[in-house]
């Protein structure tokens, strides 16, 4: 790479860095996010109507904690929130409305149908035999 005088960075071909994809300050997860369809997660939860007595915590807003929690190791309820309340201001970037409190976390885990996250999983799943079908 290589600076110019106006600031723009370049790659060895010449293409500004922004052009070749280069993270424009979102979060990773917040990228792989992106690529989940919402519209399938929410049938899947008015199927079972998930969100009927949610109040803090949405069934997206579990799952995501979930998917977080799954692609970062974390291994328990404490961890989970030690390392979500470690991103802090980058919650709401990531997908998260407001904070999440380990105990709310539980009671959802708790309580929520399991067949909202396997309906969508099995969507999930339908959607990559597409992409790698042969």
């Amino acid at each position: 790479m290589k600076i110019i005088p106006s600031g723009d960075w370049f790659s060895s071909d010449g293409l500004r860095l922004q052009e070749c994809g280069m993270n424009s300050g979102r979060t990773v997860f917040a990228q792989l996010i992106e690529y989940l369809s919402h519209k399938e997660f929410q049938k899947c939860v008015a199927r079972y109507g998930g969100d009927r007595y949610a109040k803090k915590l949405s069934c997206w807003e579990q799952y995501l904690a979930m998917a977080f929690a799954q692609l970062t190791y974390r291994e328990s309820l404490r961890d989970i929130g030690a390392c979500l309340g470690a991103a802090g201001g980058k919650l709401y970037h990531m997908g998260f409305g407001s904070g999440l409190a380990r105990s709310t976390l539980a009671d959802a885990n708790e309580n929520r149908d399991w067949r909202i996250y396997a309906d969508f999983a099995r969507t999930l799943i339908a959607t990559a035999r597409q992409l790698y079908a042969v």
